[in-house]
């Protein structure tokens, strides 16, 4: 059994150990020590990262009671190493958890619902509560952890004896076998837990939550704290920025200029799709021929459909094309004959796909020239 350094200390980032193991594992090393300061991937969080040695230690798990780490680089049985924990990344770990505790108590003294899904993402910490709750009744919670927060009130993590187990009511996701570590911020939370904490709730910062949505028959709810809320919180102030200077509104405005760009985009495009609409039948009138093809690049592509149906009313067939990367979107509409044996023939002659109905099939062909495309539909048998 290793010895958890990071449960007596969940501060201590440097340590001395002896290795006991030390075996291949894909492209790294599995170490085994007699203690570490490393958290072992478990219970929601992340492992550690850090260093043993001059080795990189980029993964921990724990195997029945034995703590393995993942190195880089082989180290000798029965040497002495120094450890190092990344401090910034368990700084963050212990925020998040953290957060998370008070967060999941509140929510369970309130609504006594039950976390049953916690993992801390790179992105955002998950939750997932067992009952319905709306997006206000989360930021009404987050406006107690917050409180909670700036009270700075201790952490505590320890194991007590089974008698005193007995009295103890804690929240839990599943039944623990031997000695339970039970993590414990007065007022707000009592949980068994393996994680590290801080020693604080102030050293958490803040709590912010930044998703919200219905999940199974209870609800996800996505928070960010400490360093990671106010890295998030300084990329939105950012953004905010850039979208003041581009639509020259001010903090506050932000919204309501995005609104009418909004509008006056769709506005434009309403307008821009009349004149296309124009523009096209323009050319279905000046079209001749028994196979007129006309290019319409300024239509978007799903209205080639309609607009070869359009060319197609006084002709015996019809071809819309319009460019794309690589090749030529098509439509091709018969009003007279089964137009699907000249769209496989086009296909076979350029590299194409494409699939329909007797009078109406639309594809894509290969990147080849509009005067090859316009000869081919002119003399390939129907």
């Amino acid at each position: 059994m290793t010895i958890r350094l990071y449960e007596e200390d969940s501060e201590l980032l440097d340590f001395t150990a002896t290795v006991l193991s030390c075996q291949p594992k894909d492209d790294a090393w599995a170490v085994e020590l007699d203690r570490t300061a490393f958290f072992p991937e478990g219970g929601g969080q992340g492992a550690d990262h850090g260093t043993l040695g001059s080795a990189a230690v980029t993964d921990c798990h724990d195997a029945h009671g034995t703590i393995l780490h993942t190195v880089s680089a082989p180290l000798a049985c029965g040497e002495t190493v120094e450890g190092h924990v990344d401090g910034a990344r368990r700084l963050a770990m212990m925020q998040q958890h953290s957060g998370e505790h008070i967060f999941s108590g509140l929510v369970h003294q309130h609504f006594g619902y039950n976390n049953v899904g916690f993992h801390i993402g790179s992105d955002a910490v998950t939750m997932d509560f067992d009952g319905k709750m709306t997006l206000e009744d989360a930021l009404r919670i987050e406006s107690l952890v917050n409180e909670a927060i700036w009270k700075d009130l201790p952490v505590q993590a320890g194991y007590p004896g089974k008698e005193a187990l007995e009295h103890i009511e804690y929240r839990s996701k599943k039944a623990i076998d031997g000695d339970v570590r039970i993590v414990t911020i007065e007022g707000y939370d009592t949980c068994a837990c393996c994680g590290t904490h801080v020693k604080h709730t102030g050293q958490i910062g803040q709590v912010k939550v930044i998703a919200f949505q219905n999940y199974k028959s209870g609800v996800r709810i996505s928070i960010l704290c400490g360093v990671r809320a106010l890295a998030y919180e300084n990329e939105l102030l950012q953004e905010n920025r850039e979208i003041s200077h581009i639509t020259s509104a001010k903090p506050g405005e932000l919204a309501s200029a995005v609104r009418h760009l909004t509008e006056e985009r769709d506005q434009l495009k309403y307008e821009m799709g009349r004149m296309a609409a124009r523009l096209f039948t323009s050319l279905v009138q000046a079209a001749e021929g028994d196979r007129p093809v006309i290019r319409a690049d300024f239509l978007p592509v799903s209205q080639l459909r309609p607009s070869a149906g359009e060319l197609a009313e006084n002709h015996r067939a019809a071809l819309v094309i319009a460019k794309r990367d690589g090749g030529w979107n098509y439509a091709l509409s018969s009003k007279t004959m089964d137009i699907r044996p000249l769209s496989r023939e086009l296909q076979n002659a350029f590299q194409g796909k494409g699939g329909g109905t007797p009078d109406m099939v639309q594809g894509v062909l290969g990147d080849v020239s509009e005067e090859d495309i316009r000869s081919a539909f002119a003399t390939l048998p129907a």
